[in-house]
Protein backbone atom coordinates (compact mmCIF):
# COMPACT_ATOMS: atom_id res chain seq x y z
CA UNK A 1 0.00 0.00 0.00
CA UNK A 2 2.71 2.09 0.80
CA UNK A 3 4.58 1.50 -2.18
CA UNK A 4 1.35 2.55 -4.45
CA UNK A 5 1.44 5.87 -2.83
CA UNK A 6 4.70 6.50 -3.33
CA UNK A 7 4.78 5.96 -7.16
CA UNK A 8 1.20 8.21 -7.25
CA UNK A 9 2.75 10.78 -5.67
CA UNK A 10 6.47 10.48 -7.76
CA UNK A 11 4.46 10.38 -11.24
CA UNK A 12 2.38 13.97 -10.00
CA UNK A 13 5.63 15.63 -8.77
CA UNK A 14 7.03 14.13 -12.39
CA UNK A 15 4.08 15.94 -14.44
CA UNK A 16 4.23 19.21 -12.37
CA UNK A 17 8.54 19.15 -13.34
CA UNK A 18 7.43 18.91 -17.26
CA UNK A 19 4.73 21.62 -17.09
CA UNK A 20 7.39 24.13 -15.57
CA UNK A 21 9.95 22.90 -18.32
CA UNK A 22 7.07 23.65 -20.88
CA UNK A 23 5.99 26.82 -20.07
CA UNK A 24 9.48 29.01 -18.49
CA UNK A 25 11.73 27.99 -21.53
CA UNK A 26 8.64 30.53 -23.38
CA UNK A 27 8.85 33.09 -20.61
CA UNK A 28 12.77 33.54 -20.95
CA UNK A 29 12.32 33.96 -24.39
CA UNK A 30 9.74 36.61 -24.40
CA UNK A 31 11.81 38.59 -21.58
CA UNK A 32 14.47 40.66 -23.46
CA UNK A 33 18.15 40.38 -21.97
CA UNK A 34 20.28 42.89 -20.17
CA UNK A 35 22.23 43.58 -23.44
CA UNK A 36 18.62 44.35 -25.29
CA UNK A 37 17.65 46.76 -22.42
CA UNK A 38 20.63 48.49 -22.44
CA UNK A 39 21.05 49.01 -26.33
CA UNK A 40 17.07 50.09 -26.24
CA UNK A 41 17.93 52.62 -23.53
CA UNK A 42 20.74 54.16 -25.90
CA UNK A 43 18.58 54.25 -28.73
CA UNK A 44 16.18 56.16 -27.39
CA UNK A 45 18.88 58.64 -25.70
CA UNK A 46 20.06 59.39 -29.40
CA UNK A 47 16.55 60.61 -30.78
CA UNK A 48 16.33 62.76 -27.69
CA UNK A 49 18.91 64.55 -28.52
CA UNK A 50 18.70 64.67 -31.76
CA UNK A 51 15.27 66.48 -31.82
CA UNK A 52 16.61 68.95 -29.41
CA UNK A 53 18.82 70.00 -31.75
CA UNK A 54 16.39 70.59 -33.96
CA UNK A 55 13.77 72.96 -34.83
CA UNK A 56 10.32 71.82 -34.82
CA UNK A 57 8.76 71.67 -38.31
CA UNK A 58 6.68 74.42 -38.92
CA UNK A 59 2.85 73.79 -40.06
CA UNK A 60 1.33 75.97 -42.54
CA UNK A 61 -0.18 79.28 -41.68
CA UNK A 62 -2.52 78.73 -43.99
CA UNK A 63 -3.61 75.11 -42.67
CA UNK A 64 -3.29 75.78 -39.65
CA UNK A 65 -6.12 78.51 -40.04
CA UNK A 66 -8.06 76.18 -41.88
CA UNK A 67 -7.71 73.78 -39.28
CA UNK A 68 -9.24 76.28 -36.45
CA UNK A 69 -12.11 77.35 -38.87
CA UNK A 70 -12.68 73.66 -39.10
CA UNK A 71 -12.52 72.86 -35.21
CA UNK A 72 -13.92 76.28 -34.15
CA UNK A 73 -16.96 76.70 -36.74
CA UNK A 74 -15.65 80.31 -37.42
CA UNK A 75 -14.32 81.86 -40.72
CA UNK A 76 -14.13 85.06 -39.42
CA UNK A 77 -12.88 86.08 -35.54
CA UNK A 78 -12.77 89.84 -35.24
CA UNK A 79 -11.42 90.15 -31.81
CA UNK A 80 -8.36 88.37 -32.42
CA UNK A 81 -7.90 89.76 -36.13
CA UNK A 82 -8.18 93.32 -35.08
CA UNK A 83 -5.81 92.86 -32.00
CA UNK A 84 -2.48 93.55 -34.57
CA UNK A 85 -4.67 97.02 -35.92
CA UNK A 86 -4.76 97.91 -32.38
CA UNK A 87 -1.70 97.64 -31.65
CA UNK A 88 -0.42 99.62 -34.50
CA UNK A 89 -2.29 102.90 -33.37
CA UNK A 90 0.25 102.64 -30.18
CA UNK A 91 3.21 102.93 -32.92
CA UNK A 92 1.51 105.72 -34.95
CA UNK A 93 2.45 108.69 -32.61
CA UNK A 94 4.95 110.92 -33.41
CA UNK A 95 7.42 114.22 -32.22
CA UNK A 96 5.59 117.33 -33.39
CA UNK A 97 8.81 118.82 -33.32
CA UNK A 98 9.46 116.62 -36.26
CA UNK A 99 7.13 118.56 -38.30
CA UNK A 100 6.41 121.74 -36.94
CA UNK A 101 2.70 122.57 -38.03
CA UNK A 102 0.88 118.72 -37.81
CA UNK A 103 -1.21 117.50 -35.21
CA UNK A 104 1.05 115.67 -32.90
CA UNK A 105 -0.45 112.19 -34.37
CA UNK A 106 -1.11 110.26 -37.54
CA UNK A 107 -4.52 110.19 -38.96
CA UNK A 108 -5.84 106.96 -37.63
CA UNK A 109 -8.33 106.18 -40.44
CA UNK A 110 -5.29 106.11 -42.68
CA UNK A 111 -5.43 102.21 -44.09
CA UNK A 112 -3.29 100.77 -46.73
CA UNK A 113 -2.51 104.45 -48.49
CA UNK A 114 -0.06 105.02 -50.37
CA UNK A 115 2.49 107.93 -49.75
CA UNK A 116 3.32 108.38 -53.57
CA UNK A 117 -1.05 108.19 -54.38
CA UNK A 118 -0.82 110.79 -51.67
CA UNK A 119 1.67 113.28 -53.06
CA UNK A 120 -0.23 112.19 -57.05
CA UNK A 121 -3.76 113.44 -55.70
CA UNK A 122 -2.23 116.73 -53.85
CA UNK A 123 -0.16 117.67 -57.59
CA UNK A 124 -3.62 116.62 -59.21
CA UNK A 125 -5.36 118.93 -56.52
CA UNK A 126 -2.35 122.04 -57.78
CA UNK A 127 -3.44 121.19 -61.25
CA UNK A 128 -7.13 121.80 -60.96
CA UNK A 129 -6.44 124.84 -59.28
CA UNK A 130 -3.82 125.91 -61.64
CA UNK A 131 -6.67 125.43 -64.22
CA UNK A 132 -9.12 127.38 -62.30
CA UNK A 133 -7.15 130.40 -62.32
CA UNK A 134 -6.61 130.65 -65.45
CA UNK A 135 -10.53 130.36 -66.58
CA UNK A 136 -10.75 132.77 -63.83
CA UNK A 137 -8.40 134.63 -65.78
CA UNK A 138 -10.43 134.01 -69.18
CA UNK A 139 -13.84 135.26 -67.65
CA UNK A 140 -12.40 138.38 -66.90
CA UNK A 141 -11.13 138.83 -70.33
CA UNK A 142 -14.83 138.12 -71.71
CA UNK A 143 -16.38 140.51 -69.19
CA UNK A 144 -14.85 143.83 -69.85
CA UNK A 145 -16.32 146.18 -71.42
CA UNK A 146 -13.58 146.74 -74.41
CA UNK A 147 -14.57 142.55 -75.63
CA UNK A 148 -18.05 142.51 -74.60
CA UNK A 149 -18.79 138.92 -75.12
CA UNK A 150 -20.86 137.87 -71.74
CA UNK A 151 -21.61 134.65 -73.37
CA UNK A 152 -17.88 133.19 -73.54
CA UNK A 153 -17.44 134.98 -70.20
CA UNK A 154 -19.99 132.94 -68.53
CA UNK A 155 -18.83 129.65 -70.26
CA UNK A 156 -15.33 131.12 -68.91
CA UNK A 157 -16.57 131.14 -65.37
CA UNK A 158 -18.67 127.70 -65.50
CA UNK A 159 -15.19 126.17 -66.29
CA UNK A 160 -13.60 127.66 -63.50
CA UNK A 161 -16.08 126.71 -61.09
CA UNK A 162 -15.93 123.15 -62.58
CA UNK A 163 -12.20 123.10 -61.82
CA UNK A 164 -12.40 124.16 -57.93
CA UNK A 165 -15.12 121.62 -57.95
CA UNK A 166 -12.90 118.60 -59.23
CA UNK A 167 -10.14 120.39 -56.80
CA UNK A 168 -12.34 119.90 -53.74
CA UNK A 169 -13.58 116.37 -54.21
CA UNK A 170 -9.78 115.82 -54.64
CA UNK A 171 -9.03 117.41 -51.02
CA UNK A 172 -12.07 115.56 -49.27
CA UNK A 173 -10.60 112.08 -50.84
CA UNK A 174 -7.60 113.19 -49.59
CA UNK A 175 -8.88 113.88 -45.93
CA UNK A 176 -10.97 110.74 -46.05
CA UNK A 177 -7.98 108.48 -46.87
CA UNK A 178 -5.87 109.80 -43.85
CA UNK A 179 -4.08 111.80 -46.33
CA UNK A 180 -2.81 115.38 -45.73
CA UNK A 181 -3.65 118.28 -48.23
CA UNK A 182 -0.62 120.50 -49.26
CA UNK A 183 -1.67 123.00 -51.41
CA UNK A 184 1.35 124.25 -53.76
CA UNK A 185 1.87 127.77 -55.29
CA UNK A 186 -0.15 128.77 -58.36
CA UNK A 187 1.27 130.46 -61.19
CA UNK A 188 -0.48 133.09 -62.73
CA UNK A 189 -2.25 132.93 -65.80
CA UNK A 190 -2.35 135.60 -68.87
CA UNK A 191 -4.60 138.71 -68.68
CA UNK A 192 -4.66 139.63 -72.19
CA UNK A 193 -5.95 136.40 -74.85
CA UNK A 194 -5.93 139.29 -78.36
CA UNK A 195 -4.61 137.35 -81.03
CA UNK A 196 -3.98 139.14 -84.47
CA UNK A 197 -4.71 135.88 -86.95
CA UNK A 198 -7.56 134.34 -85.02
CA UNK A 199 -9.04 136.54 -82.73
CA UNK A 200 -9.87 136.34 -78.78
CA UNK A 201 -12.36 134.06 -79.30
CA UNK A 202 -11.20 131.22 -80.96
CA UNK A 203 -7.66 131.82 -79.23
CA UNK A 204 -8.89 131.30 -76.47
CA UNK A 205 -11.39 128.22 -76.99
CA UNK A 206 -8.15 126.69 -78.23
CA UNK A 207 -6.45 127.58 -75.35
CA UNK A 208 -8.95 126.07 -72.91
CA UNK A 209 -9.68 122.92 -75.15
CA UNK A 210 -5.84 122.30 -74.92
CA UNK A 211 -5.97 122.72 -70.76
CA UNK A 212 -8.73 120.09 -71.32
CA UNK A 213 -6.55 117.95 -72.84
CA UNK A 214 -3.90 118.19 -70.80
CA UNK A 215 -5.53 117.68 -67.49
CA UNK A 216 -7.13 114.27 -69.22
CA UNK A 217 -3.48 113.36 -69.22
CA UNK A 218 -2.86 114.52 -65.75
CA UNK A 219 -5.89 112.21 -64.53
CA UNK A 220 -5.25 109.24 -66.51
CA UNK A 221 -1.41 109.25 -65.46
CA UNK A 222 -3.14 109.58 -61.51
CA UNK A 223 -4.94 106.61 -62.57
CA UNK A 224 -1.72 104.59 -63.76
CA UNK A 225 -0.63 105.14 -60.11
CA UNK A 226 -3.78 104.09 -58.39
CA UNK A 227 -3.18 100.80 -60.34
CA UNK A 228 -0.04 100.12 -59.79
CA UNK A 229 0.17 100.35 -56.08
CA UNK A 230 -3.23 98.25 -56.19
CA UNK A 231 -5.61 100.78 -54.59
CA UNK A 232 -9.05 99.78 -55.99
CA UNK A 233 -11.13 102.52 -54.32
CA UNK A 234 -9.08 105.39 -55.46
CA UNK A 235 -9.08 103.35 -58.65
CA UNK A 236 -12.87 103.48 -58.65
CA UNK A 237 -12.88 107.26 -57.12
CA UNK A 238 -10.48 108.79 -60.18
CA UNK A 239 -12.99 106.77 -62.78
CA UNK A 240 -16.30 107.43 -62.04
CA UNK A 241 -15.50 111.23 -60.97
CA UNK A 242 -13.05 112.80 -62.66
CA UNK A 243 -11.82 110.55 -65.74
CA UNK A 244 -15.55 110.20 -66.94
CA UNK A 245 -16.27 113.87 -66.55
CA UNK A 246 -13.12 114.92 -67.85
CA UNK A 247 -13.81 113.12 -71.08
CA UNK A 248 -16.61 115.05 -71.21
CA UNK A 249 -15.40 118.13 -71.06
CA UNK A 250 -12.86 117.68 -73.88
CA UNK A 251 -15.65 116.85 -76.11
CA UNK A 252 -17.30 119.83 -74.88
CA UNK A 253 -14.44 122.10 -75.64
CA UNK A 254 -13.93 121.18 -78.98
CA UNK A 255 -17.36 121.33 -80.22
CA UNK A 256 -16.93 124.65 -79.15
CA UNK A 257 -13.82 125.24 -81.06
CA UNK A 258 -15.60 124.06 -83.85
CA UNK A 259 -18.04 126.26 -83.85
CA UNK A 260 -16.22 129.44 -83.36
CA UNK A 261 -14.13 128.06 -86.15
CA UNK A 262 -17.01 128.40 -88.58
CA UNK A 263 -18.31 131.66 -87.17
CA UNK A 264 -15.43 133.42 -88.19
CA UNK A 265 -14.06 136.97 -86.45
CA UNK A 266 -17.61 138.31 -87.64
CA UNK A 267 -20.97 138.62 -86.72
CA UNK A 268 -21.05 135.13 -86.49
CA UNK A 269 -18.85 135.41 -83.18
CA UNK A 270 -21.65 137.33 -81.60
CA UNK A 271 -24.31 134.56 -82.52
CA UNK A 272 -21.92 132.02 -80.64
CA UNK A 273 -21.48 134.51 -77.46
CA UNK A 274 -25.43 134.73 -77.54
CA UNK A 275 -25.87 130.93 -77.40
CA UNK A 276 -23.18 130.75 -74.92
CA UNK A 277 -25.04 133.63 -72.94
CA UNK A 278 -28.38 131.24 -73.34
CA UNK A 279 -27.11 128.19 -72.31
CA UNK A 280 -24.92 128.98 -68.85
CA UNK A 281 -26.92 131.55 -68.15
CA UNK A 282 -24.61 133.51 -67.00
CA UNK A 283 -26.45 137.71 -65.90
CA UNK A 284 -23.78 138.83 -63.63
CA UNK A 285 -21.03 138.93 -65.78
CA UNK A 286 -21.26 142.52 -66.26
CA UNK A 287 -22.24 144.19 -63.30
CA UNK A 288 -21.92 144.21 -59.61
CA UNK A 289 -25.61 143.48 -58.93
CA UNK A 290 -26.04 139.84 -60.52
CA UNK A 291 -27.95 141.44 -62.63
CA UNK A 292 -26.06 142.48 -65.47
CA UNK A 293 -25.70 146.46 -67.07
CA UNK A 294 -28.17 145.50 -70.11
CA UNK A 295 -28.89 143.18 -72.77
CA UNK A 296 -25.44 142.99 -73.74
CA UNK A 297 -23.59 142.80 -70.75
CA UNK A 298 -24.93 139.49 -70.25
Amino acid sequence: MLLSTSCAVSAVSSRLDSGRAGRWPRAAAAAPSATGVRRGVLQTRRALSDSEGREPAREDPVIARAREQVQSGLVFQPMGEVQPLVAAMDQQLMDPKAEPGLAATYSLARSNYSPDLESGINEQINIELNMSYVYTSMYNFFARDDVGLPGFAAYFRHNSDDEREHAHLLMNYQTQRGGRVRLLALAPPETEFWHAEKGDALHATELALSLEKLNFQKLRDLHTVAQTVGDADATHFIEDYLLHEQSKDVKEAAVLVSQVRRAGRGHGVFHVDTLLAQEYGDKGAGGLDGNGAGPLAG
